[in-house]
């Protein structure tokens, strides 16, 4: 697949969540993510309004399922999403379920690595029970505990390249990434690019980061895209 750029909307209300699309799909961005706090702040109604206002854009709803997964994933469905999120912790019934539950309302099923007792073995294991995509993810909690202690941050670029090379499904990294660590993502042959925290969201407030956000987005959405060449195909 050509390269993807994704925002995550790592926010907590429904406004500024549509104000940050808003200003993201100008920049270049491709899909929209209903990220986790959004989630867990405005539920279906976040995602609702997502779709409402962007009746054409994917929209990755992060519910990071580790069980229900049929309900979970039908019900964000149906409320416009067109990819949902599995964690490779959850147990083989929950993905296969979400899986399922994929096939039957036509969305894509996303499954995230993270945690996992090894990177590779939790994205080859989501692989195998179905999934379509895999979310290469290095957690908020770890990265922030780890650099508290003045030790190195982890990147998900460390196990990028392994990851990719151990499944073929599309993959995608996520967590902690620098502006230029994340445009280089294709070259790594990870063509789904994900913008969040520190990049888009302040990771502290939880709000849209300042600055010049829309040309920084611009830029990013102009080299992704100029990366010119299929992954995964």
């Amino acid at each position: 697949m050509k390269p993807i750029v994704q925002i995550s909307l790592d926010l907590t209300t429904i406004e500024e969540a549509l104000e940050t699309a808003e200003m993201a799909i100008r920049a270049g961005v491709d899909w929209l993510e209903a990220g986790t706090p959004l989630i867990l702040a405005e539920g279906l109604h976040g995602v609702r309004a997502l779709r409402d206002r962007f009746p054409d854009t994917p929209i990755v709803a992060d519910l990071k399922t580790m069980d229900g997964g049929y309900l979970e994933a039908e019900m964000m469905a149906g409320a416009g999403a067109t990819h949902v999120v599995v964690m490779a912790q959850a147990h083989e019934e929950t993905i296969k379920c979400v899986v399922k539950a994929g096939k039957d309302c036509g969305v894509g099923v996303m499954g995230d690595n993270l945690g996992y007792t090894t990177m590779v073995d939790g994205a080859r294991r989501l692989e195998d029970l179905g999934c379509d995509y895999i979310v290469h993810h290095i957690g908020y909690d770890e990265r922030r505990g780890i650099a508290a202690r003045g030790e190195r941050m982890p990147s998900p670029l460390d196990d990028l390249r392994e990851v990719v090379q151990a499944v073929k499904v599309p993959v995608q990294a996520v967590g902690g990434l620098t502006i230029e660590q994340a445009i280089r993502c294709p070259e790594y042959g990870a063509p789904l690019v994900v913008l969040g925290a520190p990049l888009t969201i302040d990771a502290d407030a939880f709000k849209t980061a300042t600055g010049d956000l829309e040309s920084s987005l611009r830029m990013i959405c102009e080299k992704v895209h100029a990366y010119g060449k299929d992954i995964h195909e």
